[in-house]
């Protein structure tokens, strides 16, 4: 007999989670179909981990490096056990909140691997669930509508072994039991750069192979400079338009291979790799075929409010690509749900979503960078305002980096602000907040910002737009 729903997610993950939770306060009989833990990538294999590893390395920096505060500490050792079991704690603890909101919300949740069938006895469209749990049985449900929240996993290179051992993706890095003596590290999107930064701070001789010209090629070009400036400081050793020639890696006591670096073959070694080239969606395996459904070997197809071409069934988070952000999910959910119940949604504005780098400097964006806005045909104007020239950056003990501001000469409408250096990742909020509202530079300007803060950044850049700063 089909356990009827009027909702069913495949995937408790962020997006899948949110979306479930969203469903229940709408009044939805709500049900998760999930293949592992609830929290999915972000909460066990992604930001959360890897967050906490970060942290972890930025209190050893500072701990080698507290003699510059006036304190002195005699020794300083890293105990990668203990960093691996801070950062399990904190994972357990999320997730047994998340697990406390599907029973809060009075949410089913089914572990084990959800499939969508065709038409059958139990309904005429595409749609029913066939769930193989963990015990070999299996249930059916029977949703009105579903929501396709399968999430992604690393991408792999034609003619590279990913073996958990050598080769590595993220999600084996986070099982380090040891740290490497060197890594070298294939990607330099904000993945590979997080990994860079953190391996950096706990000592490791870190190597970054990137196929494109710059680092970071999504970001601004302004940022993508300084933080290749301070990571080389930091002696990370970076390779651009540098090409891996397949055939040529070994595996045996640790990992060489060949590349050509602008045209010029060259070796590398190190004893262990890192893949970061990105990641794919889980499309495989969910029974996309059984559905009229648009799908390729990446990412399935929807529309502005997220419906696959089977507008009973929606997807989204990583699994429809886009910005793979955690955030994105969460809110892709809600719009989605929404649009279940109402028959109406806002569809999310992607321009005015933030995006975060973790890494020491840490770098935040929002809005389109300075190369976009002149390619969308703005005549911009540009301000710019240095970390260096604000007390409380100084009294943290990281000045580098600075604010960038991007705004429409015709029109003094916000288009983008860029971000590196001390807690930018909390301070991009507010430049999010102002394009959200169509703020101005002078708006922003004209708020006044506590002293001595961070934030001081964010007014002074605004200033910096019109040639007013007052600091710099």
């Amino acid at each position: 007999m089909a356990r009827e729903y009027d909702l069913v997610i495949l995937g408790g993950g962020t997006g899948g989670y949110v979306a479930a939770i969203r469903a229940s306060q709408l009044g939805l009989k709500t049900a998760i179909v999930e293949k592992e833990k609830l929290g999915g990538t972000c909460l066990h294999k992604g930001c959360i981990p890897s967050k906490a590893f970060l942290r972890s390395a930025e209190v050893y920096r500072q701990s080698v490096n507290a003699e510059q505060y006036g304190i002195e500490i005699q020794e300083v050792k890293i105990n990668f056990d203990g960093v691996q079991k801070r950062k399990q704690s904190i994972i357990d603890q999320l997730h047994n909140g998340v697990k406390s909101l599907m029973k809060k919300g009075k949410i089913d949740v089914y572990y084990g691997t959800g499939r969508i069938l065709g038409p059958s006895i139990f309904s005429p469209m595409p749609g029913t669930i066939s769930v193989e749990m963990a015990n070999s049985e299996n249930e059916m449900l029977l949703p009105k509508n579903i929501i396709i929240a399968t999430g992604s996993k690393p991408r792999n290179l034609d003619g590279i072994n990913v073996d958990g051992q050598v080769i590595l993706s993220s999600d084996h890095a986070l099982e380090l039991q040891s740290l490497p003596k060197s890594m070298m590290i294939v990607g330099a999107g904000v993945i590979g750069i997080e990994w860079a930064s953190m391996l950096a701070d706990f000592g490791v001789d870190v190597t970054v192979l990137e196929y494109g010209d710059r680092i970071l090629p999504t970001e601004d070009v302004d940022i993508s400079k300084e933080m290749e400036k301070q990571l080389a400081k930091r002696g990370i050793k970076f390779y651009k338009n540098t090409e891996i020639i397949a055939d040529s890696i070994e595996q045996t006591n640790g990992v060489t291979l060949s590349a050509n670096v602008n045209g010029n073959a060259q070796s590398f070694s190190a004893e262990k790799m890192l893949l970061a080239v990105g990641r794919v969606g889980n499309v495989n395996g969910i029974g996309l075929e059984n559905t009229e459904i648009e799908y390729d070997s990446n990412f399935i197809k929807v529309n502005d409010v997220y419906q696959t071409k089977e507008k009973h069934i929606y997807a989204i988070g990583d699994v429809i690509g886009g910005m793979q952000l955690a955030h994105v999910a969460s809110h892709e959910g809600i719009a989605a749900v929404e649009h279940i119940v109402n028959g109406t949604s806002h569809p999310l504005n992607y321009t005015n979503i933030a995006r975060c780098i973790y890494s020491y400097p840490e770098a935040a964006s929002v809005g389109l960078t300075e190369q976009q806005a002149i390619e969308k045909g703005y005549d911009v104007k540009v301000g710019q305002f240095p970390f260096k020239a604000i007390g409380k950056a100084l009294v943290y003990g990281q000045s580098e980096g600075f604010v960038k501001m991007i705004a429409d000469k015709a029109t003094n409408d916000l288009l983008g602000v860029h971000m590196i250096g001390p807690h930018v990742t909390d301070l991009i909020s507010e430049a999010a907040l102002g394009m959200l509202l169509d703020a101005t530079p002078w708006e922003i300007g004209e708020t006044i910002h506590p002293h001595p803060s961070l934030s001081e950044a964010m007014g002074e850049v605004a200033l910096a737009v019109d040639g007013k700063a007052i600091h710099f």
